[in-house]
């Protein structure tokens, strides 16, 4: 009977294959945690991170709004309205009606042509349905404003209360993600800006679900898609824009929400 000889070129074969595997299998679980820690980062230690500093930001704001004295956070304040002059105690509403306690209402009110610094918070956007209440900052640099968990605010659009449209982008998904489920807005329901001068209200009374991510026109004067015609407005007026990417995860399209001035409330 012949005995079979495993000569030792077989051996260290079968060692060397067994090594590769092995290799193979630790390089795979390696990229494997790797890819799983870079997946918790976005989605949770940004977000983490980007609320609270918002959070922190809006206390900011507030308390040196409450403080006499101190310098605005915003834009320099103008008491005075495109219809006149208007008292701090006064409340004011866009189509120039009377307010429910008498006082006298005016057309518009814009908190003032200066352009704040780039990438400084100076307004709080609040969205009740939402449950959202997140800084807005000049402009809409990833690294300065959106990745904070703040939203921005479009060069060369105007600002609150001002004739014309108050455009806003925020991130649909992580660093905060502000506009996450901005898709839950309906119409009718209210978009609060407040500034060191004055909280504006506009009412939500159009929706964009979807368009391309270079349609202009959503942001223009008188927002109106260039994509979509039949989604915008016709005439001028007082208007803000709400955008975010759509769908979620993705920077593929744009979603528009759009809302006109109602009321407007001195400080």
């Amino acid at each position: 009977m012949r005995v079979p000889v495993v000569q030792h070129r077989s051996r260290r074969r079968r060692a060397l294959g067994r090594r590769a595997l092995w290799t193979g299998g630790e390089l795979l679980v390696t990229a494997g945690v790797v890819l799983l820690l870079l997946v918790v980062h976005e989605l949770w230690w940004t977000n983490r991170e980007a609320r609270q500093g918002a959070e922190r930001q809006v206390q900011a704001l507030e308390r040196q709004w409450a403080t006499p004295g101190t310098a605005q956070g915003g834009p320099p304040s103008s008491n005075s309205s495109p219809a006149g002059g208007s008292s701090p105690h006064r409340s004011t509403s866009a189509d120039g009606s009377t307010s429910a306690d008498g006082s006298t209402t005016v057309t518009g009110s814009a908190d003032s042509a200066t352009t704040p610094h780039r990438s400084q918070a100076y307004a709080i956007l609040t969205i009740p349905r939402l449950h959202l209440r997140v800084p807005i900052a000049e402009g809409v640099s990833k690294q300065n404003v959106l990745n904070k968990g703040y939203v921005g605010h479009y060069p060369g659009t105007q600002q609150p209360g001002q004739a014309g449209n108050f455009a806003l982008a925020g991130h649909r998904n992580t660093h905060g993600e502000p506009f996450r489920y901005l898709p839950r807005l309906r119409l009718k329901d209210t978009v609060q800006v407040e500034t060191s001068a004055a909280t504006y209200t506009y009412t939500v009374d159009k929706i964009l679900p979807q368009t391309s991510a270079s349609d202009s026109g959503v942001i223009r004067p008188i927002p109106r898609s260039i994509v979509k015609p039949a989604y915008g407005y016709s005439r001028p007026g007082y208007y803000i824009t709400l955008t975010t990417c759509t769908p979620e995860f993705t920077s593929r399209y744009r979603m528009a929400v759009w809302g006109t001035l109602t009321s407007t409330h001195p400080r």
